[in-house]
C-alpha cells in the first residue's frame, strides 16, 4: 500500500527526473548539431575537416574526462550548483564558436562547451540512479533519452538558419537560448535523502541483481567489472560517435545527401530526414532498452542491442549509397547504439552502489572520451582507403566482440562480484 509521503516523494522524483531531461535536451545540439556545421565551416575557413574534427573530440574528451570531478561536487554539494555552472559554460562555448575565426578559437570553445555539457550529463544521469534505485535502467534511459532526441525538433531549424543567416548565427542565437534555459531549470533540482527512496529500494527487479554495499570511486576502479565495462563502453561508443560526427560527411561522399527520400508520408532530403529520425531513434532506445534490462537483464540486453547494431553498420557500408537505405540503416544504427548512455550507468549503479552513483557513474562515462579520440582518424582511414568500408567494417567488428563480452564475460563476473560485496558485507556485521 503506498502511504501518502511515498506519494509525495513519488511525484518529486518524477519532477526531478523531467527537469533532468529538460536540461539533456538543451546540451543535445553541442554533439547531435555538430555534423551541420563541419562543411559550413570547412567552405567558410578552408580548413582541413579532419583538423576540424579535432574540435568534436576535444568536446567529447572534456565532456566525459572531467564528469568524475564534476560528479563528485555533485555528491557532495548536490546537483544544482553544478547544473548552474554547466548552463553558463555551454552557452558562452557556442558564442566563442561563433566568432571563431582561427582552429585554436575553435578548439577552446569546444573544451568549454564540454565542460559545461559534462557538468549537465554527468549530474542528471547520476540523479535519475540516486532518485529510483528500482527502476535504474528506465530512469537513466529517459534522462538520456533528452540527450539523445533532444535535438530531433531543431535539426530543421538549425539548418535553415546555417542556409540563410550563416553558421555564424546558429551558433550564437542557439548558444545563447540552451544556456538560459539550462540555468533557470538548475535551480529546481535537488538530490534525494536516503530515507525519502528507501522505500523505493525495495522494490528493486529480482531479475538485476544489487550491490550488497557501496563502493567508493577508489574501490570501484580496482575491481575486474570495472575495466570490462569501460572496454566494451570504449568499443561501442566509438562505432556511434563516428557516425554522429561525420553523417554529414558520409551522406556529402555518398552523394545522396540532398536526394529527396519519401517515407511515412515525409518528404526530405536524406539527409535531413536520416538526421532526424536518428535523434528521435538514438532518444526512444535508451528507455526502451532501459525498460527490457531492468526485466531480463542488462547482459542480456546488452548482447541484443549490441549484435543489432554491429549487423546494422556492417550493412550501412554495403547499402549506404541507396538514399532511402541510407535514412533506414542510420536510424537502425542510431536506435541499437544510443542504448548505452542507459545500460551501461544502471549496470554501474547496481554493481557499485547509489551513495556515489554520480562519480562512479561519470568514471565509467569517460570511456566515451577515450572513444572520441579516434573519430578523426576515420577521416584519415577514409582518405588513405578512398571510402569509407573499412571504418563502418572495423565498428561493425567492435560491435560484435563486445555483443560477446556480455555473456561470457561480463555476465560471470559482474556474479562474481555481487557474491565478493555480500559476503564482505556479512562479515562486516559479524565482525561489528
Amino acid at each position: 500500500m503506498t502511504t501518502p509521503v511515498t506519494s509525495s516523494v513519488n511525484k518529486t522524483r518524477w519532477l526531478q527526473l523531467v527537469f533532468g531531461v529538460i536540461c539533456m535536451c538543451m546540451i543535445a545540439n553541442m554533439q547531435y548539431g555538430w555534423t551541420f556545421f563541419v562543411n559550413p565551416i570547412q567552405e567558410r575557413h578552408g580548413w582541413d575537416r579532419a583538423a576540424i574534427q579535432v574540435a568534436f573530440s576535444i568536446f567529447i574528451v572534456t565532456e566525459t574526462w572531467l564528469v568524475p570531478v564534476e560528479g563528485w561536487f555533485v555528491d557532495k554539494y548536490g546537483p544544482r550548483i553544478v547544473v548552474l555552472f554547466g548552463g553558463i559554460m555551454c552557452g558562452l562555448a557556442w558564442i566563442l564558436n561563433a566568432y571563431a575565426d582561427t582552429l585554436t578559437m575553435l578548439y577552446i570553445g569546444a573544451a568549454v562547451g564540454g565542460i559545461g555539457a559534462g557538468a549537465v550529463y554527468g549530474t542528471c544521469v547520476g540523479n535519475s540512479l540516486k532518485w529510483f534505485p528500482d527502476r535504474r535502467g528506465l530512469a537513466a534511459g529517459i534522462t538520456a533519452a533528452g540527450f539523445g532526441a533532444g535535438s530531433a525538433l531543431t535539426v530543421i531549424p538549425i539548418q535553415n538558419m546555417i542556409k540563410n543567416q550563416g553558421y555564424e548565427a546558429a551558433f550564437l542565437y542557439f548558444g545563447i537560448g540552451q544556456g538560459i534555459v539550462i540555468t533557470v531549470l538548475a535551480l529546481f533540482l535537488i538530490a534525494p535523502k536516503k530515507e525519502q527512496i528507501a522505500a523505493f529500494a525495495v522494490n528493486v527487479a529480482s531479475k538485476v541483481a544489487q550491490s550488497a554495499r557501496d563502493f567508493s570511486p577508489k574501490e570501484m576502479l580496482t575491481t575486474p567489472l570495472f575495466w570490462v565495462m569501460y572496454a566494451m563502453f570504449v568499443m561501442m561508443a566509438a562505432g556511434g560517435l563516428m557516425a554522429t560526427a561525420q553523417l554529414g560527411p558520409i551522406a556529402k561522399d555518398f552523394g545522396i545527401a540532398d536526394i529527396p527520400v519519401s517515407l511515412i508520408g515525409i518528404t526530405l532530403p536524406a539527409l535531413t530526414f536520416a538526421a532526424a529520425i536518428d535523434r528521435v531513434l538514438n532518444g526512444l532506445t535508451r528507455p526502451f532498452f532501459g525498460w527490457v534490462s531492468d526485466h531480463i537483464g542488462r547482459e542480456n540486453t546488452m548482447f541484443l542491442a549490441f549484435a543489432i547494431e554491429g549487423v546494422g553498420i556492417y550493412a550501412l557500408s554495403v547499402f549506404g549509397s541507396n538514399p532511402v537505405l541510407f535514412v533506414i540503416l542510420t536510424g537502425l544504427v542510431f536506435f541499437a547504439w544510443g542504448e548505452i548512455y542507459s545500460l551501461f550507468p544502471a549496470m554501474c549503479g547496481d554493481a557499485f552502489g547509489t551513495k556515489f552513483a554520480t562519480t562512479n557513474a561519470g568514471l565509467l562515462y569517460t570511456a566515451k572520451g577515450t572513444a572520441a579520440l579516434i573519430v578523426p582518424f576515420t577521416s584519415i582511414l577514409t582518405t588513405m582507403t578512398g571510402s569509407w568500408h573499412a571504418v563502418f567494417v572495423s565498428a561493425a567488428a567492435l560491435n560484435i566482440i563486445a555483443a560477446i563480452m556480455a555473456l561470457l564475460i561480463l555476465k560471470p563476473l559482474r556474479r562474481a562480484h555481487a557474491e565478493r560485496a555480500k559476503h564482505a558485507k556479512l562479515n562486516a556485521i559479524a565482525a561489528e
